[in-house]
């Protein structure tokens, strides 16, 4: 039952949405960020077993609160702004409600390898009108990330995974892994509050970019 609650209650929201925003005309670019995994699911769990949902969480709050101090903040919209697992079809459900123009789905990597290093970008590996857009802006983010923070660049991959597959087609999409929780260096600057706003303050950056 409390999962028929919650489904009703979504697409409730979605319909709301559909109306409140088709009713509104601006020029500026709506960005969703993807905040991964959530709730009951963890995600990626690093050597010192912090969990991947909490990482990506406080990477979008700390975007969101550097946007909200901007002159002029773009319109940006989180998946989740909580501990809370939506599917992933609600998630594209919701970028497409919002008509978005950009989106951003964040994650943190892991292997079974303890010297995997670094961040991977992905798009879609499916033709698309957005699929090249999509391409430069993965290797902006990057580079960005690279140059900025020292990240080693792993490479920009073409993927099936289904946020991207199901928003290729109307917007702008890609997915970005921040880093390994299975690496013990990479962990650590993740549990660096510092690091972390550094971090929002480079993809901020980015998404201006990517808005322009």
């Amino acid at each position: 039952m409390k999962k028929v609650l919650k489904n009703v209650s979504f697409v409730v929201l979605l319909l709301k949405m559909c109306i409140f925003f088709g009713q509104q005309s601006s020029t500026q670019k709506r960005i969703v960020i993807d905040v991964g995994h959530g709730g009951k699911d963890s995600g990626a769990v690093g050597i010192n077993k912090i969990q991947e949902k909490d990482v990506v969480l406080d990477i979008a709050n700390a975007i969101l609160e550097l946007n909200n101090g901007l002159d002029n903040p773009l319109d940006i919209y989180l998946t989740r702004y909580s501990d809370t697992l939506f599917s992933l079809l609600d998630r594209t459900k919701l970028a497409k409600a919002l008509k978005a123009d950009l989106f951003v789905s964040l994650h943190c990597n892991h292997s079974d390898n303890a010297n995997a290093r670094g961040v991977e970008v992905f798009v879609a590996n499916k033709e698309s009108v957005n699929q090249h857009d999509s391409t430069w802006l993965a290797f902006q983010l990057q580079d960005m990330l690279n140059k900025t923070l020292g990240f080693e660049s792993r490479g920009v991959k073409f993927a099936n995974f289904q946020v991207l597959r199901d928003t290729i087609d109307y917007c702008n999409s890609i997915l970005v892994e921040m880093g390994f929780l299975s690496n013990l260096d990479e962990e650590s600057y993740f549990t660096n509050d510092i690091n972390l706003k550094a971090l929002a303050h480079t993809i901020l950056n980015f998404l201006k970019v990517a808005s322009l």
